[in-house]
């Protein structure tokens, strides 16, 4: 509007603006709070973008693999904590120095030479190390997973060992299809964990077993010090069995 009061524009060209000026400026107070409620919506919009911008500039990726780091981090702990335990593997001591059998025979150590342990990487061990615990000394298809899983969950129970040798008198099977035969009858056990050892030269076999091609398993029983408590051919899951291991720990 011109200053004299003529609704047409004005000599400048500017475009009509109606203008009012109250005359009491107290009149403008709801636009004022009006004002600083939408500064304050604007001051709000532009914090949470600054905030949300790291997310925001990659999209849905990083929510999605907070997630899957979350989820990892909880399966890992519930696994540690009702997933499967190994068995403990138990300590030995010194060998007896005064058995009173000679070497290979029962109450006497066990006899001088070494096996080779098998499993993951190849190693070679003393037999005299084979301490304490059960060694199983398995003929050619003996058939003896029973007896096999009984003396894995046994020796886990009173945290002892269990190895498992191949007979290969008499066996005219390869050398590593025997092996391969022996950890697939350690892996049915599945009660316990059974370790494998190669004799390759036979003195487990020759020590304690059977006459070649006899049937069933043979166990020795290994104390701490290296005495040899009992040997068992063909032994049988039962309360007798179980105190002879008990008995080792």
């Amino acid at each position: 509007m011109r200053p004299d009061g003529d609704p047409d524009p004005d000599d400048y060209g500017l475009p009509r603006v109606d203008v009012v000026v109250p005359d009491d400026a107290r009149e403008l107070d709801r636009d004022v709070v009006a004002y600083h409620r939408e500064e304050r919506r604007r001051r709000r919009r532009a914090r949470n973008r600054r905030l949300l911008r790291p997310v925001s500039r990659y999209g849905v990726a990083v929510p999605i693999i907070a997630g899957a780091l979350l989820v990892a981090l909880i399966s890992g702990a519930l696994m540690t904590v009702f997933g499967p335990r190994p068995a403990p593997r138990p300590t030995t001591g010194l060998l007896a120095p005064h058995p009173s059998a000679p070497p290979g025979r029962v109450n006497g150590i066990l006899p001088a030479g070494n096996v080779a342990e098998v499993g993951g990487e190849r190693r070679t061990v003393a037999l005299r190390e084979l301490r304490p615990g059960v060694i199983g000394i398995v003929p050619p298809s003996c058939g003896c997973e029973r007896i096999v899983a009984e003396l894995a969950a046994r020796t886990r129970e009173y945290e002892l060992n269990f190895w498992m040798a191949a007979d290969r008198r008499k066996d005219p099977a390869p050398a590593a299809e025997t092996l391969k035969d022996l950890q697939a009858l350690a892996g049915s056990a599945h009660g316990g964990t059974p370790r494998v050892v190669d004799d390759g030269q036979g003195i487990l076999a020759g020590t304690y077993g059977r006459p070649p091609g006899s049937p069933g398993l043979t166990a020795v029983l290994v104390q701490p010090d290296g005495v040899v408590t009992h040997v068992i051919h063909s032994p049988q899951p039962g309360a007798d069995l179980n105190e002879k291991i008990k008995s080792l720990s």
